[in-house]
C-alpha cells in the first residue's frame, strides 16, 4: 500500500509444510485458475489471465467471495529481540470494528467480516532483524517468516476454522518495517491444521495504523486490485489513477467507498442494479447513489434527511471494446463516502487486460482543468472529476457523452448517456 508522503493520521495436528514459494499481492500466482460462472451481462467483461483482472463473467474460486460471512483470525507476533509495548487488544482496535463496519457498508450489509483477535502475543523463533522485512521483500526471507509465524502459531490456533489469516507483527520491533504491509500468495500453499492456508495478510503496521489500511489488503483477499500507479523510481504521485474514489487506490481517500463495478465483481449488486447501454443514442435512467444502502440516511434535493434508497440501479456500464468498458455511478457525501469532495456522476475506464497496478481503472476527469480539496485530497486533480448537476460531459476518445440533469426527492440522480 502506498506511502508517498507523510500524511496526518485520521487516524491441533501439527502443521505439515510443503514448498513455499511466496509472491507478493501485486504478482501472478501461477497454476490453474477455477472459474465459477458469475454474470452473463453483456456489459462484463472477460477474467483475463491478468493478476486480480477485472472480468467480472466467472469468479476465480481461488480467492473466497465475500457474499456470506468469513471468519479471520488475528495472530500478534512478538520477537525476542524486543519486548512489546502495546497490548494485542489495543491493535486489534486499530483495526476493528472499522474494517468490518466498512465492509458491511460497501455490501449493503450483504457481507460481514468476522475478526477473531488472539488475546495473547506468540513469540518468533527469531530476532526481528534477521527476517529482512521491507517493502519489497526477498522470497526467501518473507518464506521463512510465514514459515515460523505458522510453526509458532500452529499450537494455539485451529486455522481450519478460519477463511483469513492475519499474522500482525509487534510494531516496535526493531527490524519492522510499516511499510511492508501486504498480502502475501503461495503458488504453493501451505497446510495446517489439515487446510490449505493461500494467502496471508502479513500486517506490519505502526500504532496507531493507517486509516482503512487492512480494509485494503483484505480487498486483495477478495481478487481485488491495486489501483495506485507506482512510479518506476519511487518518486511522485501514485494517485494518478483514482484519487480518492476507492479504497484499492488510497487508504486515506475522502471517497474510499469501492467502485460499482467492484462491487458488481464481489456480488453485492444485483443484475438489476446494472445498466447496460447498448443502443445508440440517448438512454435516461435514474442511479442511486453508490454509498446508499439499507438504513443509510441520505440528503433529498430540499437538503433533508431521506431513507429508502439501496434496491435502485447503482451503476450503469457502455461496452467500448473487447476488454474495455466505461462506468458512470452516483458519488456524494453518504456511506463510506462521507468526506467526498464533490458530489455527481463518476466515469472511470476498466481495463480487463491490466495487471493490478498497472492502471486496471481510471477516473476520467470530467474537470480537466481545475481541483478542489488541496487540504486533505490524495490527489486534488481527480478531487473534482464528478459530472456535476446540471453538467454534460463527452468522453475523450469515446463517442460517450452523459448528462447529470437533476435529482430526484430522495437524493437519486437522474442521467442521460448517450452513445453515438
Amino acid at each position: 500500500m502506498p506511502r508517498p508522503f507523510p500524511r496526518p493520521r485520521l487516524r491441533s495436528t501439527a502443521a505439515v509444510f510443503t514448498t513455499l514459494s511466496a509472491l507478493a499481492a501485486t504478482s501472478l500466482v501461477t497454476g490453474p485458475s477455477v472459474a465459477e460462472p458469475f454474470s452473463a451481462a453483456p456489459c462484463a467483461l472477460q477474467r483475463t489471465a491478468a493478476h486480480h483482472a477485472e472480468g467480472l463473467d466467472t469468479w476465480n474460486a481461488a480467492y473466497p467471495r465475500p457474499t456470506r460471512a468469513l471468519d479471520a483470525v488475528m495472530v500478534f507476533l512478538s520477537f525476542p529481540d524486543s519486548a512489546p509495548l502495546t497490548a494485542p487488544a489495543q491493535l486489534a482496535a486499530d483495526h476493528f470494528p472499522a474494517t468490518s463496519r466498512f465492509f458491511a457498508r460497501a455490501s449493503y450489509d450483504r457481507f460481514t467480516l468476522r475478526p477473531h483477535p488472539l488475546r495473547q502475543w506468540i513469540r518468533m523463533p527469531k530476532p526481528s532483524t534477521s527476517y529482512a522485512i521491507q517493502r519489497d521483500w526477498s522470497a526467501p526471507d518473507r518464506a521463512t517468516y510465514l514459515r515460523d509465524a505458522l510453526a509458532a502459531a500452529d499450537a494455539r490456533v485451529d486455522f481450519s476454522r478460519y477463511d483469513i489469516v492475519y499474522f500482525v507483527a509487534d510494531p516496535d520491533a526493531p527490524g519492522v518495517d510499516s511499510d511492508a504491509t501486504k498480502v502475501v500468495n503461495m503458488d504453493t500453499p501451505l497446510r495446517a491444521d489439515g487446510t490449505d492456508i493461500r494467502r496471508v495478510v502479513t500486517v506490519f503496521e505502526q500504532h496507531p495504523p493507517d486509516r482503512l489500511v487492512l480494509a485494503h489488503e483484505t480487498g486483495h483477499v477478495f481478487d481485488l486490485p491495486d489501483l495506485y500507479h507506482r512510479p518506476v523510481d519511487g518518486k511522485g504521485d501514485w494517485d494518478t489513477y483514482v484519487g480518492d474514489w476507492d479504497l484499492m487506490g488510497s487508504q486515506f481517500g475522502l471517497a474510499p467507498d469501492l467502485f460499482g463495478w467492484h462491487k458488481w465483481k464481489l456480488g453485492w449488486l444485483d443484475p438489476r442494479q446494472v445498466v447496460c447501454v447498448q443502443r445508440s443514442g440517448p438512454t435516461w435512467l435514474t442511479l442511486e447513489p453508490l454509498g446508499a444502502g439499507p438504513g443509510v440516511e441520505t440528503v433529498g434535493t430540499a437538503g433533508a434527511p431521506a431513507f429508502g434508497l439501496g434496491q435502485g440501479t447503482k451503476l450503469a456500464v457502455v461496452r467500448t471494446g473487447a476488454d474495455s468498458a466505461l462506468a458512470f455511478e452516483a458519488r456524494g457525501p453518504v456511506g463510506n463516502d462521507a468526506g467526498a469532495c464533490r458530489p455527481g456522476i463518476l466515469v472511470y475506464r476498466i481495463s480487463g487486460a491490466a495487471e493490478s497496478g498497472r492502471g486496471p481503472i481510471e477516473v476520467i476527469d470530467a474537470h480537466p482543468h481545475t481541483d478542489a480539496c488541496w487540504e486533505n485530497s490524495v490527489y486534488p486533480p481527480l478531487a473534482d472529476a464528478p459530472v456535476a448537476l446540471g453538467e454534460s460531459f463527452t468522453v475523450p476518445g469515446e463517442n460517450v457523452r452523459v448528462a447529470a440533469e437533476g435529482r430526484t426527492a430522495s437524493g437519486a440522480w437522474t442521467v442521460e448517456i448517450t452513445v453515438t
